[in-house]
């Protein structure tokens, strides 16, 4: 036996949405069947029951209330899941049969449009990636919910599209149907991501004119399948779509997602929250634009100082005039999210009371445009320019739209009177209507003398006389006609009520639908003014952002960079701007930081814990503020502009695709060696750490002088390798700093101070102590140490090596007991100690091994001294 009709209808339709929980409207609850309900079942945490679907088996099914789906859909969309939207689209009173249903709308990650489903601070983009050559690929991005759209070529391959995708809050991307399986693989796995299919692209004119600002075709073509997936998905016009704009990659700080992860430029590193980022701490922006807009503007740091400079006049505006940037302020907290709202009306979910916060921003407006004018910075002064105030916007919203109108469109009490002859006309029949029926009331209470007898309506009997059961012998014989029997009353009707409720009735119903059409024209009537709305959206979130920048340089006692073009960087009492603010108890300890021509490979060590880290981050979230148009945490800052930040900082496996913390640290740094240049920054900690002592010093010195030979890029190198620090006589621009430390008492005080030359301790035992370690450990540590560097602190003349040995011979000190004594004292056994220590081949060599063979040699010398 086959289905129901109604089931064969589903299947029909769910055949065209296999990879989406399908939506099936059925009266006032959307349900699933089948694997669908099982799974939303189990994800949504609600019941799962059956019905007959007219097979032998009953079908699983769940469902969930129409007027509350929209908490259910965001549940799934959350997950990564899709959802069709299937509506019925005709009126069942008026069909026979099964009633004809379709999907209306298709939601994914990336294109949703309710705002409970949308954080107000953060973009919700859908991206496209196609290839277009070996290792190159076109990549462009949209927010549906704004309509801002970019496009850009990447051509240094996948890993770049994936620094792409993560340093931007993409939850969705669509790839072509013969795109690289295993690229897919790692958008899905690795970055976590919704991976769609494109959909054949169709002749579209609106698509076309989305595109005709783009010279490269490979761009253009990229472009046209995002559109294309939007209108497939959203199965509507979308009138707010901008054109593409085209990013050049060249323009912009290249910070991957390393940089991005490692700096924590938006996101704590552990917490994956914006407290403890950078973008927590100079975000004083007041719109949800604004705080869009800082984050765009942190993740493409500008590279041109013209733009660079334009920024900083504007911000330095700002922060001269305390009182006008406070007025500007209290006037942003009342401009609603512009952008979002003409994504709204576009789409057609707009109410009532969007218009109403629409209307109250524009208000504000013309004393924001005052207000600026008072400043005296004149580039501050020729943003007044930009804005425009839409005043026939204005006026079409403040004789149209009620102070307090309800959340829904259809029922009535959108408009104001006056706003239209017509509806005047029902509303005061239906107001006349209703005092008749309060006069009556009080006539009817007269002449019967019923005091409690009142008149009410419900939807179902329309308007009744209502009389409470010890009342009903008070009613003159014939005067109401009998309409409905309850426990404690009786309600009546009469011919002239009956009357008043058709007349009352039908002004009402004529009212509510005339007052919906007229909404409906009003917000057409703002969609014209969709791009106007747009272009003042992007000019007060550029204030708003201009103005946090001035407002957390004042409060922080930030300065204001300068910038020139002799490849130094020179940062006076420089502080980390998270840090700082973080600690609580004590002082952040600021440290000058200098990298110049010459000297532009900084070899940093000192103890655990003492401050290196922050010393190397703090340098490259200063660059990034300075490049970003804000002031930095110094006293004197002097700059030159950097391309690309590159990091190695912490230790991480990537568990994903099973690679180690050393491995990955050796790609982070082949990252930083391939794409360095003379103006990058590369900041690399404990390089080496993951291996052996030996094979971890000889790369950590291959890869230093690799940097300073070849790239000579601008280096902050962090490393408990001591011996390094020999390099500085060899290499000309190295030079040698550690992080100052102090004993005292047996314990360690780290001071956090930056001075030159190299650190003589790495204090690991007393870090050990400060992590808490037992006291017996501690002192069993500190034993074996002794032991180890025992003999080492005699004098004595070292042995003969040859020059590519040197560095290797010197390790030996960290294991030895003894040292061969001088040549005119040595015996035919000590004699056998010195040829077997020259035999030894540290570089080749675990620390275990070399203990083992020190463990025989130092034998070997009792032995001597026992004879």
């Amino acid at each position: 036996m086959g289905y129901t009709p109604m089931i064969q209808q589903y299947l029909s339709i769910k055949a065209d949405y296999q990879d989406c929980f399908l939506f099936f409207r059925l009266g006032d609850f959307y349900e699933m069947f089948f694997e669908d309900a099982k799974r939303a079942a189990l994800e949504l945490e609600i019941t799962l029951t059956s019905r007959d679907g007219g097979g032998e088996e009953k079908i699983p099914m769940c469902g969930v209330p129409f007027h509350s789906a929209e908490s259910y859909i965001k549940a799934l969309i959350e997950k990564g899941y899709k959802v069709a939207i299937c509506e019925q689209v005709e009126d069942p009173k008026a069909t026979k049969g099964v009633v004809r249903r379709e999907v209306v709308q298709l939601i994914t990650p990336g294109t949703v449009m309710e705002g409970n489903m949308l954080d107000d601070k953060e973009n919700n983009y859908l991206a496209v990636v196609t290839e277009t050559g070996k290792q190159k690929f076109a990549f462009a991005y949209t927010d549906m919910s704004t309509g801002e759209t970019f496009v850009m070529e990447i051509n240094r391959g996948w890993n770049a599209v994936l620094s792409e995708l993560f340093n931007r809050p993409i939850k969705e991307v669509v790839v072509e149907q013969d795109f690289s399986p295993a690229y897919i693989e790692e958008l899905k796995e690795k970055m976590q991501l919704t991976v769609s299919y494109a959909k054949e692209t169709e002749q579209n004119e609106l698509i076309a004119g989305l595109v005709t600002n783009i010279s490269d075709s490979r761009l253009a073509d990229t472009c046209k399948i995002l559109y294309q997936y939007l209108f497939h998905t959203q199965k509507r016009a979308i009138d707010h779509l901008q054109k593409a704009q085209v990013i050049e990659l060249a323009e912009y700080m290249t910070l991957d997602m390393y940089s991005q992860r490692n700096l924590e430029i938006t996101s704590s590193l552990l917490r994956k929250e914006k407290f403890g980022s950078l973008l927590w701490v100079i975000d004083r922006t007041v719109t949800a634009m604004g705080a869009r807009k800082l984050k765009k503007w942190l993740e493409r740091p500008l590279l041109t100082q013209s733009l660079i400079e334009k920024r900083l006049d504007l911000v330095n505006g700002f922060y001269q005039q305390f009182f006008e940037r406070e007025e500007i302020r209290e006037a942003l907290q009342s401009i609603y999210d512009l952008e979002r709202l003409s994504g709204r009306v576009s789409f057609g979910n707009v109410n009532g009371r969007d218009l109403i916060q629409l209307k109250r921003s524009l208000a504000k407006i013309p004393f924001i445009k005052e207000t600026l004018k008072q400043f005296d910075n004149k580039a501050i002064k020729q943003l007044v320019e930009k804005i425009d105030d839409l005043p026939d916007l204005l006026e079409l919203l403040d004789v149209s739209i009620a102070e307090d109108p309800p959340i829904a469109i259809t029922e009535g009490n959108l408009l104001k009177d006056g706003y239209n002859q017509e509806l005047d006309g029902f509303r005061d029949a239906s107001r006349n209507g209703k005092h008749w029926i309060a006069e009556l009331e009080q006539k009817e209470k007269v002449e019967t003398n019923i005091k409690s007898l009142k008149i009410g309506f419900n939807k179902v009997f329309g308007y009744y006389i209502e009389v409470t059961r010890p009342n009903l012998p008070m009613i003159p014989e014939g005067r109401y006609e009998r309409k409905q029997t309850l426990t404690n009353a009786e309600r009546f009707v009469t011919a002239e009520l009956k009357e008043k409720e058709a007349l009352i009735l039908e002004a009402q119903d004529k009212s509510v639908e005339l007052e919906y059409q007229l909404f409906l024209e009003i917000r057409e009537k703002v969609k014209d003014y969709i791009p106007d709305l747009q272009r003042l959206a992007e000019t007060i979130s550029e204030i708003d952002v201009l103005q946090s920048f001035a407002t957390v340089s004042e409060e922080n006692n930030y300065v204001r960079p300068t910038f020139t073009n002799d490849h130094n960087i020179y940062l006076e009492e420089n502080r980390h701007p998270v840090v700082e603010k973080v600690m609580k108890d004590d002082q952040f300890v600021p440290n000058t930081i200098e990298l110049a021509e010459n000297k532009h490979l900084l070899l940093i060590t000192g103890p655990n814990m003492s401050g290196k880290s922050t010393y190397m981050r703090q340098l490259a979230l200063t660059i990034i503020m300075a490049q970003v148009g804000c002031f930095v945490p110094a006293e004197r800052a002097e700059l030159s502009i950097t391309d690309q930040i590159f990091t190695r900082i912490g230790a991480a496996d990537d568990l994903v695709s099973g690679q180690s913390t050393f491995m990955v640290e050796m790609l982070e740094a082949n990252h930083a060696i391939q794409h360095a240049t003379e103006n990058s920054l590369i900041l690399l900690d404990e390089i080496g750490r993951g291996t052996s002592t030996y094979d971890g010093m000889a790369l950590a010195q291959a890869i230093i002088e690799h940097i300073h030979d070849q790239i000579k890029a601008k280096t902050v190198f962090s490393t408990h390798y001591h011996e390094l620090t020999s390099l500085e006589e060899n290499l000309q621009g190295l030079k040698n700093i550690h992080v100052r430390a102090e004993e005292i008492d047996g314990k360690v005080v780290f001071l956090h101070q930056i001075h030159s030359g190299a650190a003589d301790e790495s204090y690991g035992i007393h870090v050990a102590q400060l992590a808490g370690l037992p006291d017996s450990l501690i002192k069993r540590a500190n034993i074996i140490l002794s032991q180890l560097e025992g003999t080492t602190e005699e004098k004595s003349e070292p042995v003969q090596k040859t020059k590519d040995d040197e560095l290797a011979m010197e390790q030996i000190s960290f294991f030895a007991t003894e040292k061969p004594k001088r040549k005119e004292e040595v015996s035919p056994v000590d004699s056998e100690i010195v040829t077997s220590l020259q035999k030894i081949n540290l570089l080749e060599m675990t620390p275990m091994d070399a203990m083992n063979e020190l463990y025989k040699l130092q034998k070997k010398a009792q032995e001597t001294k026992g004879r």
